[in-house]
């Protein structure tokens, strides 16, 4: 029997459709249902287990399953011996205290001696004790923003991505606790076999990520401004100047990072530049 590596990733729930986004563009091509709970790709020595998120780390520890992909919400949460191994950049949340809008909050010492709902007591426990508030956890599993609108508490501490759950019941958000996201987490005592198979998968996800995030870009500038636009534009390493038919002027190929792609466009417009063509990368390997 091959050896394979056995990823658990979420069942259902905010992270399952961007996990088998991430291995589908990792080239790895699986058979996926809704009620399968084990999938065994086809070109890639890989499976993968559909498991609930909560359950992922205590797998990962047990050896159950090689690796996961799972929030840090969660990693943090539990705290089980795995390793994380790369954060995902997608499946981006908060974990935020919010109280109801008409409590006057100025600071953390306003909740003192209250009572605070969360899924998450080890992370909320160990926030206050590091600000040095006294206040008693109520935990609870689901529906933890309704918890003040019943009188189970004064405030909540839950997950928050847009911020449209705690307005529709009344409340407002007042403190960050933990920012996350989705992560590849890997068991602590993999053989070398698997160890070198994660290895590759992780170069694959690394590829996805560097895709997603840049662009390739295309356009034409005046001779005389390429240095100008060359300083504006470094790529990988630097751009590529091509000279085009029209004399005095070259096309310049490179990779813009998207968190600054609209910075540089205004000021590769500003000297120049024309023609300007942006186009999505499929994959970036380094």
């Amino acid at each position: 029997m091959k050896d394979l590596l056995k990823i658990a990733i979420q069942k259902s729930g905010r992270l399952h459709e961007e996990s088998v986004k991430m291995l589908r563009e990792a080239g790895i091509d699986l058979s996926t249902g809704p009620n399968k709970l084990r999938a065994e790709a086809y070109n890639f020595p890989l499976e993968v287990l559909f498991l609930r998120d909560d359950d992922i780390p205590q797998y990962v520890e047990d050896g159950v399953a090689d690796a996961g992909i799972v929030g840090e919400n969660i990693i943090y949460e539990v705290r089980k011996k795995i390793k994380l191994v790369e954060k995902l950049r997608f499946g981006k949340c908060r974990l935020a205290i919010a109280v109801p809008k008409n409590m006057q909050y100025n600071n953390l010492k306003d909740l003192r001696g209250k009572k605070i709902a969360t899924s998450y007591p080890s992370i909320l426990s160990e926030f206050l004790k590091t600000h040095k508030v006294n206040a008693k956890i109520e935990t609870v599993s689901g529906s933890v923003e309704i918890a003040p609108g019943v009188g189970l508490a004064d405030a909540i501490c839950d997950l928050v991505s847009s911020g449209s759950t705690l307005f529709a019941n009344g409340l407002k958000e007042v403190e960050l606790v933990l920012q996350s996201e989705a992560a590849l987490v890997s068991s602590t005592k993999l053989n070398s076999v698997k160890s070198e198979i994660l290895k590759k998968l992780l170069f694959r996800f690394r590829a996805v990520k560097k895709s997603r995030h840049n662009k390739y870009i295309l356009l034409n500038a005046p001779n005389n401004k390429l240095d100008i636009i060359c300083k504006i534009l470094p790529g990988m390493k630097s751009p590529t100047i091509l000279p085009l038919a029209e004399k005095g002027w070259s096309s310049v190929h490179s990779v813009v990072n998207e968190e600054k792609f609209w910075e540089i466009i205004e000021k590769l417009k500003e000297n120049g530049a024309q023609g300007i063509l942006v186009i999505p990368i499929e994959k970036m390997v380094l």
